[in-house]
């Protein structure tokens, strides 16, 4: 069995793999309801038996006694943030015995929402404190496949020292693929400097990662209203399951009042359960995570692949026929269903691959890739750009599930909008002092950067520009006779 490493990074970072550490507690308890410690359940939890000294087998008659964190084997969960508080409330939360201190690196006054401090200071800081945990962490895996980096873009610590990690990662472990989630900020973000901080961290997601999930804080929060839309409308029919909303925390560890950002948190968090669901359990057609590089980035620079899911919510009205399978497919190339803002089918895909879980059939995978293949625009070189994974266990709440992720030019107005806000400051100056008087941070790292995201936005521009010349087949190899 193949294994990775998660690695949190930040208050944005904390708060996402908390979830998603609480929500596949609920997935697999859905899943084993005897607490029987199986193979899908080792592949991110260690069993210890506490009654024996914590450190032993960890099974007693065949029954979880407590679960941790995997330390030793498949899935390890590193816990950075420069500010305690998030982590803190992980460790007095219903999640306090997942997690040990051997898996927390924390300081206490914060980046200040400056990518130079979690960069230039705090990673050259605690460089060392970093490798040796990952290092740990790694010599127990015994087939090591990614690394998983889950941080916002907005901030000092996830943009920061989130993006130095990923460069520590690409240093120490070059031939382990690097998957990062970043949390992109809306406009109306509150943090003044969060555009100077996303392009400098995007030039570090350009060239050290290998595949990256761009999500937009204003898609998350679109995603929640409508399901909130939904469930107080009124409607005949409209009563929506409460498990089965990817917003939900029912049926979790999760005990204690929700805060406002934990709906558009879970969403994140389902993202991520259902890519790594063939990694945990089975299905006819799994799909490893390196597939996923292998296949869907034909260029190293191009990796950002924009995703979606679906449904989003099941209706419990016994009256209304359950979604139909088709319309969860073509959900998820609609835009409502998208976690940036963006409309692929507008725009050209480069390749696309579809997750399914559940009672699905590779014939019904089949039968709606060839009736959504018309309505779709893919690059002239890649039309059957399409990768397919069965999952035969589908998330709490549903029968079946669809993740979509696509590499797309309609990730490009995001990159345009975010460059116009980084210019509007930058070209006036405004608070690049408080980065500049960081030990190693020039003024020509900005100017690197902003050009690094104009060459990206450039190489996606020459895709778009081929996409309106008539679409031929591939030329035939001529043999002379």
């Amino acid at each position: 069995m193949t294994q990775s490493v998660v690695v949190q990074v930040g208050q944005c970072g904390n708060q996402v793999g908390c979830r998603f550490w609480d929500l596949a507690l609920r997935e697999h308890a859905a899943v084993n309801k005897k607490g029987i410690y199986d193979e899908a359940l080792s592949s991110f939890f260690r069993n210890v038996d506490t009654r024996s000294g914590g450190d032993g087998p960890g099974i007693y008659k065949g029954k979880i006694c407590s679960l941790k964190a995997r330390v030793r084997q498949s899935i390890k969960a590193l816990l950075i943030d420069m500010e305690e508080g998030v982590v803190n409330e992980i460790l007095q939360g219903p999640l306090r015995d997942v997690f040990d201190s051997k898996q927390l690196i924390t300081d206490v006054s914060g980046s200040g929402n400056n990518w130079a401090v979690g960069h230039k200071l705090y990673g050259y800081q605690y460089r060392e404190n970093i490798v040796e945990k990952l290092r740990k962490a790694v010599e127990h895996c015994d087939c090591l496949q990614c690394f998983f980096i889950i941080h916002s873009m907005g901030g000092g610590t996830g943009s920061g020292l989130g993006t130095f990690v990923l460069n520590l990662l690409e240093d120490e472990f070059p031939e382990v693929y690097r998957f990062v989630t970043s949390v992109y900020p809306s406009g109306e973000d509150d943090v003044i400097t969060s555009p100077y901080n996303s392009v400098l961290a995007m030039k570090e997601l350009n060239e050290h990662a290998d595949c990256v999930l761009p999500i937009e804080n204003e898609s998350l929060f679109d995603i929640v209203n409508k399901i909130h839309q939904m469930m107080n409308s009124g409607k005949l029919g409209s009563t929506v399951k409460q498990n089965s909303m990817v917003t939900s925390s029912a049926g979790s560890a999760k005990t204690v009042q929700e805060k406002p950002f934990d709906a558009m948190n879970n969403i994140v968090a389902n993202l991520l359960l259902n890519l790594t669901s063939s990694a945990r359990f089975e299905g006819s057609l799994n799909m490893d995570l390196n597939e996923i590089s292998m296949n869907l980035v034909p260029f190293p620079r191009l990796h950002y692949l924009v995703s979606s899911l679906t449904p989003l919510y099941t209706l419990a009205d016994v009256n209304v026929p359950s979604r139909r399978l088709d319309q969860m497919f073509s959900d998820a190339f609609g835009r409502d269903h998208q976690l940036i803002q963006a409309d692929p089918k507008h725009s050209l895909y480069l390749a696309c691959a579809l997750l399914v879980r559940g009672n699905v059939q590779v014939s019904d995978l089949r039968r709606n890739i060839e009736r959504l293949k018309p309505s779709l625009h893919f690059v002239s070189w890649n039309q059957e750009g399409w990768k397919t994974g069965l999952c035969s266990v589908p998330p709490v709440g549903h029968s079946h599930s669809l993740l979509a992720l696509a590499n797309n030019t309609c990730v490009k107005p995001t990159f345009i909008e975010l460059k116009d806000r980084f210019m509007k400051l930058y070209k006036k100056k405004a608070h690049l002092h408080h980065y500049l008087h960081i030990d190693g941070m020039e003024q020509s790292c900005f100017s690197e950067a902003v050009s690094s995201l104009s060459d990206l936005i450039e190489e996606y521009n020459e895709l778009d520009a081929a996409k309106g010349g008539p679409r031929t087949d591939p030329s035939r190899l001529k043999i002379a006779v």
